[in-house]
């Protein structure tokens, strides 16, 4: 069940929507049109400004709601909303949305016309951002787990074509589908894992850590501050961590429940040293200047990542999605700045949870 919003626009000539009598001929137009599908339509609110143009709000046996916008620069929309019982057939179905769409279309005399399908409002979210904040639908059917942490909201989903997925505050982190976003943050068949000391940072889905044992190595320790998350993860997105989040210690690898910048610090006091960091935390910030906490976050993960890195060691981090060119700009500026001097490659992949291509960074010492 939930709340059905349709939303259609129209571009019209601004010489019809320039003043009220003309603004009120199109509202007239309109609720004719309106009427033949909704025919107890009432009026249940107007109002006309000369600065913001016409408004109203209209009802069909106050359940469906109607409300339309008529603004001077000849824009208008409309947008109408209904509940949805489950099992029930929708008021307005894709077909007849796209009839009435083009009957407005040619009633308004519009330049041009639009609708979007019926956007499901309710106690499952399906709308998600990507990562230059666009909103994309997803086939999610019903929500497997919700919990809180004292570092974040975490909710596993089920999606039909995605299976389960993790999101962290809402937004997407991984789901069984993604083994892509995985393989090409550790450039699996670039790299040669067999033998080495690695450090993960975060991490806290288990999936870097099952398929980088996959790889043989000497020993992997992950620093992960959220318990929730794994436990979460353990029981629901085992097709992506397999047991690996059973224990907390074995002879190929550790995992560190607690904050990852506190044992950084004693590692580097210890003289600890691994042949590859993974930085596996938060995103590439989208913002247009390196300032506020998230990147004040990424720079101290930078100075003390690298401290703990082999002279020939490897730093690996996911970075954002590839549209997203000032974010990444600026993240490579932080990169160019750090002391001893660095360089960095990247990679790139279609993440299916994602819906979109995202960015990876594989960082040496210069």
């Amino acid at each position: 069940m939930a709340a059905q919003t349709i939303l259609f626009d129209f571009t019209l000539d601004k010489d019809k929507t320039s003043d009220e009598k003309q603004r009120q001929d199109v509202a007239k137009i309109l609720r004719n049109e309106l009427e033949h599908i909704f025919p107890q339509l009432e009026l249940a609110y107007c109002m006309e400004s000369p600065d913001n143009g016409y408004f109203a709000v209209l009802h069909e046996n106050k359940a469906t709601v109607i409300t339309v916008r008529i603004f001077q620069h000849g824009l208008l929309t409309l947008n109408v909303e209904y509940f949805l019982p489950e099992g029930k057939e929708p008021v307005l179905s894709f077909e007849s949305t796209m009839r009435l769409e083009k009957v407005l279309a040619l009633k308004l005399k519009a330049v041009k016309g639009q609708k979007l399908p019926a956007l499901k409002r309710g106690d499952v979210a399906r709308y998600f951002p990507s990562s230059d904040e666009r909103i994309i639908e997803y086939d999610i059917d019903k929500v497997v787990y919700e919990a809180r942490s004292p570092f974040q909201k975490i909710q596993i989903m089920h999606s039909k074509t995605l299976g389960n997925m993790l999101l962290l505050d809402e937004l997407q982190n991984i789901a069984e589908s993604d083994l892509i976003y995985t393989e090409t943050l550790m450039c699996r068949g670039v790299e040669n894992y067999e033998g080495k000391e690695i450090c993960i940072l975060g991490g806290g889905d288990g999936a870097l850590l099952y398929e980088l044992l996959k790889e043989n190595p000497k020993h992997v320790v992950m620093l992960e501050i959220d318990e929730l998350v794994m436990q979460a993860c353990n029981k629901y997105l085992s097709v992506i961590c397999g047991d690996v989040l059973e224990k907390r210690k074995t002879d190929q690898y550790e995992i560190i429940v607690g904050d990852c910048v506190d044992y950084l610090k004693k590692f580097i006091a210890e003289g600890r040293k691994f042949d590859y960091v993974f930085g596996d935390l938060t995103d590439i910030p989208i913002t247009d200047t390196p300032e506020g906490e998230t990147w004040d976050f990424i720079r101290t993960i930078f100075e003390h990542s690298f401290k703990v890195l082999k002279p020939d060691g490897k730093y690996l981090t996911h970075g954002n999605g590839s549209t997203c060119t000032v974010g990444l700009r600026l993240f490579e500026e932080q990169l160019d700045l750090l002391r001893p001097k660095v360089k960095f490659t990247t990679t790139k992949a279609f993440v299916p949870s994602f819906m979109e291509e995202w960015l990876f960074y594989q960082v040496t010492f210069a």
